[in-house]
């Protein structure tokens, strides 16, 4: 059935999504998802900020099988085997949290069509305020599949107006949900993809680049690598922490203490298209 409420307008976005004060030491951050969310980016984040996390995941997870018990979190067991899972309903609860980073499904027009995206993220944006009034919620946008259809780029670049922020954003406050701003995840991605084809990144070249390998070393054509998340934790900590991630180490460790080290004019350049992206975005909190 289609969504009952119509999205508010995108002024009243505009005025939901005014810019943030800066915080003034480390956030406690919780992150809501599924596997382009994962354990080593929040765990690279955490590294680079200094800051405590816990996480609930799937696979594939929709933001309503998330919220309603009668609908199976693919993948629950698996991704959630690690430290720092806790279970979402105790953990907003607890208002232990300064920071919720909520992302939803992808095919993004799927979730909003049959998972009714703007009412959970909603209710999920609801249940983190009342948890702790003064919490800060974000809508972490993500990315499709390289080998889409109508072009991985020019999808990105298309679904960030028309879909996250028009449908999804929009759609939530018609929920009354509290403001939520934007980490813009699949944006900083394209940009660091075509400034390492245009030869702008020293030693990548390719958008596959970001991207890992399946087990018989075919491309993965969504999940990133030790590369890809490093670049996302940049964005998240930009977003979050609205200061430059110019500077921060590129020597950081998976979430099974795996050591990564990213060169650092490699690093430098990322964290350059990062602040970049986050300062001309829409929508993240962050003061231009």
């Amino acid at each position: 059935m289609p969504d009952p409420r119509r999205p508010l307008s995108a002024q009243a976005l505009a005025a939901a999504q005014a810019p943030l004060p800066r915080p003034d030491g480390p956030l406690r951050v919780y992150h809501l998802g599924h596997s382009l969310v994962g354990r080593d980016m929040p765990v690279m984040l955490a590294q680079l900020a200094g800051h405590d996390h816990a996480s609930q995941l799937g696979w594939g997870t929709p933001l309503r099988a998330h919220w309603e018990d009668r609908v199976e979190i693919a993948g629950f067991v698996a991704e959630n085997a690690h430290p720092h899972h806790r279970p979402v309903r105790e953990a907003l609860a607890s208002g232990a949290y300064d920071a919720v980073v909520l992302t939803e499904m992808v095919e993004l027009r799927d979730a909003i069509r049959w998972h009714a995206s703007p009412h959970y993220l909603a209710a999920w944006a609801r249940a983190a305020r009342q948890g702790n009034p003064d919490v800060r919620v974000y809508l972490y946008e993500t990315w499709h599949r390289l080998d889409d259809p109508a072009g991985w780029a020019e999808r990105i670049a298309a679904d960030l107006p028309a879909l996250w922020q028009a449908e999804v954003l929009r759609g939530a406050l018609a929920w009354d949900a509290p403001p939520i701003h934007l980490i813009p995840g699949g944006q900083a991605l394209v940009a660091a993809a075509l400034a390492a084809e245009a030869g702008q990144v020293p030693g990548i070249a390719r958008r596959e680049d970001f991207f890992a390998r399946n087990p018989d070393g075919s491309q993965d054509p969504i999940h990133l690598n030790d590369l890809g998340h490093y670049l996302i934790a940049l964005v998240h900590h930009a977003v979050l922490y609205h200061h430059s991630p110019e500077g921060l180490s590129g020597d950081v460790m998976r979430a099974d203490g795996t050591p990564v080290q990213i060169p650092a004019e490699t690093a430098v350049a990322l964290q350059r298209i990062v602040w970049r992206v986050v300062q001309s975005t829409p929508g993240t909190g962050v003061s231009a």
